[in-house]
């Protein structure tokens, strides 16, 4: 079983928490807030939208790069989180 299946409600509720926080963006905006009540939670975001990145990549690593089944799938996974670092830093 995949980890993100394990792990569904909890990530679940964290992504929704991130929706809620981007819908606080928009209806900060749309109130014309100031720059600095804007950025704060554009701040917020990030960090929330980081943490939520670092779960998932440690989860990766652990299942599909320290603790795999085959050597294959140790490759496949390494090979899968050089690809994905190499999105995430662009």
């Amino acid at each position: 079983m995949s980890h993100t299946i394990e792990n569904k409600t909890k990530l679940l509720a964290r992504v929704r928490r991130l929706k809620g926080q981007m819908e606080a963006i928009e209806r900060a905006l749309e109130a014309e807030l100031g720059c600095a009540d804007v950025l704060q939670l554009v701040a917020s975001v990030r960090g929330a939208m980081n943490g939520l990145t670092a779960e998932l990549m440690e989860d990766h690593i652990r299942h599909h790069v320290l603790e795999p089944t085959s050597e294959a799938e140790r490759r496949q996974g390494g090979d899968e989180l050089i690809q994905i670092l190499g999105t995430y830093l662009k």
